[in-house]
């Protein structure tokens, strides 16, 4: 499998597609308080970093090189920190949640990754400049 901004946008999209099944289940699944919780925090982070890979294949569009890089940290950050969040609400050990935070690094890394190639984007098109 190649790379690129279909590839990610494709895992992107299937990523939003678990988060939504997995928040409906949170919302109307009969899970404890406690569970529907977790369930529902994962769900909101898988997918608002599904979204966030939407906007790294706008970045890489725009010609920012950098950008490339930050949706597999935001999906590994999805599978580790959501993953792990889903595991302990269905009944999983509790140990399982010492995953959760290294998938929140792999989110902030990832949004470091987007600040970084954010600031060459207005060099990187100098043809639409209007001087």
């Amino acid at each position: 499998m190649r790379w690129n901004r279909r590839a990610w946008l494709t895992l992107a999209m299937v990523s939003a597609l678990i988060s939504v099944c997995v928040g409906a289940f949170a919302a109307h699944g009969g899970a404890a308080p406690a569970a529907s919780e977790l369930l529902r925090t994962g769900a909101q982070y898988q997918f608002m970093h599904a979204m966030a890979c939407v906007a790294c294949a706008v970045f890489m569009g725009l010609g920012a090189r950098g950008a490339a890089h930050a949706p597999a940290l935001f999906l590994a950050g999805s599978a580790l920190f959501s993953g792990s969040l889903y595991a302990v609400a269905l009944g999983a050990p509790r140990w399982i949640g010492a995953v959760t935070p290294i998938g929140g690094l792999l989110f902030l890394t990832g949004w470091l990754m987007l600040i970084w190639s954010a600031r060459r984007i207005d060099q990187l098109l100098p043809a639409e400049r209007k001087d």
